[in-house]
């Protein structure tokens, strides 16, 4: 059985993320998913993959730095520096679980401040 390790996958989401990759990011989503943010949550491949969908229509380019990241076995914490169109800056904390098949199962967002 091949070992998944949460920060690998959290690492690869984030990349994929950042180039508006919905295909790849669909392949890492269990049926099951569940999405938080400060604005929605929604449960379902499908629905987490229209959301994404409106995040990437609603952006011309997303830039994500990575801060600061805590793993546990199925989990991944990640303090993120995100900006938006080049001016709109966000920090957030994306908190993922993994199943053992290493596909996400929830992805929950937390906005923070930049001070």
């Amino acid at each position: 059985m091949p070992v998944f390790s949460p920060r690998e996958i959290f690492l690869d989401y984030l990349r994929r993320y950042a180039a508006k990759d919905l295909d790849g990011i669909a392949s890492m989503f269990s049926e099951e998913v569940t999405l938080r943010d400060w604005n929605l949550s929604v449960k379902g491949r499908d629905a987490a993959i229209a959301e994404t969908r409106k995040n990437f229509e609603s952006a011309a380019s997303i830039h994500i730095e990575v801060l600061h990241m805590l793993e546990s076995a199925n989990s991944v914490a990640g303090e993120l520096r995100i900006l938006v169109d080049g001016d709109i800056e966000l920090f957030v904390v994306d908190v993922l679980d993994v199943d053992a098949e290493g596909r996400i199962t929830a992805i929950r967002a937390f906005l923070g401040r930049g001070d």
